[in-house]
């Protein structure tokens, strides 16, 4: 048997491209989240949550051993583990909102979360859409500057949703339940962010 110095550049590509489509299968639990009519319904989302998390986990795995056992690969090393991080701690911000939603109980979340979910799915979307096209390295810019601007919606969303939070009479323990939530569905807007940003690095550096 022949000894293969080079690597399939396509496994790369397809463990990405894995691992955003389960990131956009972790947005569409999120919306089953805010549609859920109770406490076991949202329960059962978390465990499919979990599952889909260590799902991400495996194509994470995946995508590191293929680094650390290839000699050439189809673009700088640091830009695959950085993209393979990055959309790792997308799912695990996603992850980690159902299972506070389900850990404390939390019969109805407050107005503006929806927004935040929404946003989330549609950046979800673009990404999953993006990560086959880094194949060829084209027609990513309009994918970059439209994540970009999602995550500036929900920046506006997460500071309107705290000052409701904040203003509008709910119990402080509340509060403190809900702003976990809150912050951590921004914290997952902000890692599409960087996704995004380390794509438009990629494309720069190979253009």
């Amino acid at each position: 048997m022949r000894f293969r110095l080079t690597p399939r550049e396509d496994s790369f590509y397809e463990l990405f491209a894995q691992a955003a489509d389960n990131i956009l299968t972790g947005s569409e639990l999120l919306l089953e989240l805010l549609a859920a009519p109770d406490g076991a319904s949202r329960e059962e989302i978390g465990v499919r949550m979990r599952a889909a998390e260590h799902a991400g986990d495996d194509a994470t795995h995946a995508i590191i051993h293929q680094l650390n056992s290839s000699f050439i690969t189809p673009f700088d090393r640091e830009d695959i583990y950085r993209l393979a991080s990055q959309l790792d701690d997308v799912m695990d911000f996603m992850e980690e909102a159902v299972d506070l939603v389900v850990l404390y109980r939390l019969e109805e979340l407050p107005r503006g979360v929806e927004e935040q979910i929404e946003v989330l799915h549609r950046a979800a979307g673009l990404t999953s859409a993006a990560m086959p096209q880094l194949r060829t390295m084209s027609g990513l810019t309009e994918y970059w500057i439209e994540v970009n601007r999602l995550e500036n919606q929900a920046d506006r969303a997460h500071r309107k949703l705290l000052a409701h939070l904040f203003n509008d009479g709910f119990d402080a323990i509340e509060v403190m339940k809900l702003k976990q939530v809150v912050d951590v569905l921004e914290e997952a807007a902000d890692a599409f962010e960087q996704v995004a940003n380390t794509v438009e690095s990629i494309v720069v550096k190979e253009s």
